[in-house]
């Protein structure tokens, strides 16, 4: 990931990997019809955009607070 990446914006604070991971989150719930979405599923969709580790989705998840059902 580039360190430009990870830089918060200063409008809401959001890095713009986390912008990508609420972005395809919201594809994917529509996708899905408003289901939960798989952590691989949105994996495999924020990896085609931005170059993140399993491990950096999951604590991007946890500090957007995204919960498991």
């Amino acid at each position: 990931m580039r360190d430009e990446d990870r830089l918060p914006d200063v409008r809401d604070g959001l890095t713009r990997v986390e912008r990508v991971v609420l972005w395809q989150l919201s594809v994917l719930e529509k996708e899905l019809g408003g289901r939960m979405v798989p952590t691989a599923m949105l994996y495999g969709r924020v990896v085609e955009h931005v170059d993140l580790r399993p491990e950096e989705l999951s604590r991007i998840l946890a500090r957007l607070g995204a919960r498991r059902g």
